[in-house]
């Protein structure tokens, strides 16, 4: 039977995936990624790891590998280098607070834990390009860079290191097999709520035939109760907070970027003028204090006073300036996208110059619904994204954001970040 490789992060849905592989007759190994800086310092994650473990590649800022002793392992002889001998909880704990629960819970199982120290490649491939896009006027998602870079980029890779040939997630998604192509693609869920196709939408098509979501049928309560019935305690289980790398609090943004900026040497983007809209044009009303601090849709915190409730209808970074206006302006109709992560070999050609052939369904938020679009290929690799107006008005997104772009089926054949929105 082929190794899986099961990604945990100490949450219940990664520990429900280990449990339900375990429970079917698998013989998975456990991997847990260490990402995370500290609050403080943004470069460690408190506790030191020794020099040494197995790097994935040549390279300096390698990620590196180890191996978690449990004493109840069913596999004696790591594929990695074992972490220091006799590590208490308290040490364990010291690397990652989820660790010493994570070790319990695989002795219980009798499976194999290994450690990832990826903390500087989740800092280039996700933190940086995060403060960066804030500090040019957009609004970046942070969780679908981490899934193309990160989840199934060198947790994958890792995965082939120790010799699994396939990576599970506790993510609720499911594949769907193409009926023409035989490509694996990504359909949503069974339970709606927790949905997170839409955050694949940059996974590498080549990863995705290697990837397993043993939640796909499960609800949230399924998956609570799964674990509780194998006996286990989850070592973290509070729900993870909307941003992992930034701590909660009112300023928590602003101290953080402000922390980015001047690490990396940005100079903090600028104030300047908000602008009201009307059908008459446009005129100044306030300043703000950076573009950086508004999303497109946002009504709450503008701090303005009006005659009438006012949006973020945009921004426009060549002048610096905000965008409001009532709701009746509120909306958006297009938008163009950066390189586009195409699902399908022939996408290129589905997505002809007149945008002919079947229909496609795009989703631009989180919680909105697909909807119709017409959607065409650019000579850069970009995409062209035209609403159906009979559907609207569409609530705007914003550049920074995902775009995905669905057939009839739901199955999700293409995903990109928007740059521009009309």
């Amino acid at each position: 039977m082929a190794r899986i490789a099961v990604a945990v992060s100490g949450g219940v849905d990664s520990l429900c995936a280990l449990c339900r592989l375990r429970e079917e007759g698998h013989d998975p190994l456990a991997l847990h990624g260490l990402f995370l800086p500290s609050v403080d310092t943004e470069t460690t994650a408190g506790g030191v790891l020794p020099s040494g473990g197995l790097p994935l590649s040549a390279a300096a800022d390698a990620p590196r590998l180890w191996h978690v002793p449990t004493a109840g392992e069913s596999t004696p002889t790591p594929l990695a280098p074992d972490m220091p001998p006799g590590l208490t909880d308290a040490g364990l704990a010291a690397v990652s607070p989820a660790l010493p629960g994570l070790r319990a819970a695989c002795r219980r199982l009798g499976v194999p834990l290994y450690l990832l120290d990826a903390r500087q490649r989740f800092a280039q491939a996700v933190v940086a390009p995060f403060a960066r896009a804030y500090a040019q006027g957009r609004t970046p998602n942070p969780c679908a860079l981490c899934n193309a870079a990160i989840k199934f980029g060198v947790l994958l890779d890792a995965a082939r290191q120790l010799s699994a040939v396939t990576l599970a997630t506790g993510h609720y998604a499911r594949c769907a097999v193409h009926p023409s192509t035989g490509q694996r693609l990504l359909v949503p869920a069974t339970d709606a709520q927790k949905d997170q196709a839409y955050f694949l939408a940059l996974v590498p098509p080549d990863a995705l035939q290697h990837v397993l979501f043993p939640l796909a049928e499960l609800t949230k309560q399924d998956c609570r109760a799964l674990v509780a019935a194998a006996g286990q305690d989850v070592p973290v289980p509070g729900e993870s907070q909307e941003i992992c790398f930034i701590p909660a609090g009112e300023d928590a943004y602003r101290d953080f970027l402000g922390r980015r900026w001047a690490a990396e040497g940005i100079p903090p983007p600028p104030g300047g003028p908000v602008l009201l809209r009307t059908p008459d044009g446009e005129r100044p009303i306030a300043r703000h204090d950076g573009l950086w601090r508004y999303t497109e849709g946002q009504r709450r915190g503008l701090g303005i006073a009006h005659s009438e409730p006012l949006y973020v209808l945009g921004k426009d970074v060549a002048r610096q300036a905000l965008l409001v206006g009532g709701r009746a302006l509120l909306g958006m109709r297009a938008c163009r996208t950066d390189p586009a992560n195409l699902f399908l070999p022939d996408m290129a050609a589905r997505l002809s110059s007149s945008g002919d052939g079947a229909p496609l369904f795009v989703r631009l938020r989180y919680r909105q619904r697909p909807v119709p679009a017409n959607v065409r290929l650019l000579p850069d690799g970009g995409l062209h994204i035209r609403l159906d107006a009979a559907h609207g008005p569409h609530f705007p997104s914003a550049p920074g954001q995902i775009a995905a772009v669905y057939d009839a089926a739901g199955r999700l054949l293409a995903g990109a970040v928007i740059e521009a929105v009309v």
